[in-house]
This record gives C-alpha cells, sequence and structure tokens, in this order.
C-alpha cells in the first residue's frame, strides 16, 4: 500500500475495547508510549485486528505544535 502521510509509526496493539458501534485501539509504538485510535467496530473485525498485531498508526494533520515547558 502506497500512502501520502508521512507519519507512520509502527507499533504492536496493546488492547482493543469494543463498543457498539466504534472500537478503541491502544497501540504501543515504544516502551511505555501508546498511541490511540478510535475506529469503527466494523473496521476492526474486517481487518481482523486483535492484540499483538503489528500495525502502523497514520497521522495526518494539517498542524502540529510545539511546545515546551
Amino acid at each position: 500500500m502506497n500512502v501520502s502521510a508521512r507519519n507512520l509509526i509502527p507499533g504492536t496493539i496493546k488492547e482493543i475495547t469494543i463498543g457498539l458501534v466504534n472500537a478503541e485501539v491502544v497501540i504501543e509504538v515504544a516502551p511505555g508510549v501508546e498511541v490511540v485510535s478510535v475506529i469503527t467496530k466494523h473496521s476492526v473485525e474486517k481487518m481482523g485486528l486483535k492484540a499483538g498485531s503489528k500495525v502502523k498508526a497514520m497521522v495526518k494533520a494539517s498542524s502540529v505544535m510545539v511546545v515546551t515547558d
């Protein structure tokens, strides 16, 4: 698959919480670092996602802010 997004973060699905329509997918991208995505329940089923699956989190944003303390 080819995509234009440059922010592809590889990781492993840690947990999936399925609701009536949507599902919350927790992806561990580094030890102790997680990215959480909310997708449809149908997408989880169609893609065969489960804990332990290797995936990539694709981030596409028009702006990314940098913050310092």
